[in-house]
């Protein structure tokens, strides 16, 4: 199946899409800041660059995107039609590199918490999330 965008539309679309300080991103600092919790985010010397760091805690937060991270069972993962086995090889590479970088984390001594966009839509997850870091 050919994709129905032309190549410069389809460049143009993936250029806009944020790999930092995404809106779920940001609606977690809010939570978090609200709470009392400080952080920094995106620190390039941890492994994977975690999107929030929680220093006093030793925690680290990832908030994936369902479709880039390859959330299974999630009805905002779904393959894309073209392409289907370059997506596949993209996706299960991104999923590896979560396993190391979280592992390596998890080895220095980090607490690892995965937050993904589709349970941000879900108001439960900022009730758990404090009993998570803590």
């Amino acid at each position: 199946m050919a994709d129905v965008h032309d190549k410069a539309t389809r460049s143009y679309n993936m250029s806009r899409i944020r790999n930092k300080n995404t809106k779920p991103e940001i609606l977690i600092r809010k939570f978090l800041f609200k709470n009392g919790f400080r952080y920094r985010i995106n620190v390039k010397k941890l492994p994977g660059t975690p999107d929030i760091v929680l220093p006093k805690y030793k925690t680290v937060i990832f908030i994936n995107g369902c479709f880039w991270h390859g959330h299974n069972n999630c009805k905002y993962f779904k393959l894309p039609e073209t392409r289907k086995e370059w997506w596949k090889n993209k996706i299960e590479k991104n999923i590896d590199n979560d396993f190391k970088k979280q592992n390596l984390l998890r080895e220095a001594g980090y607490k690892v918490i995965v937050v993904w966009e589709c349970e941000i839509k879900n108001r439960s997850i900022y009730e758990t999330l404090i009993d998570e870091i803590k």
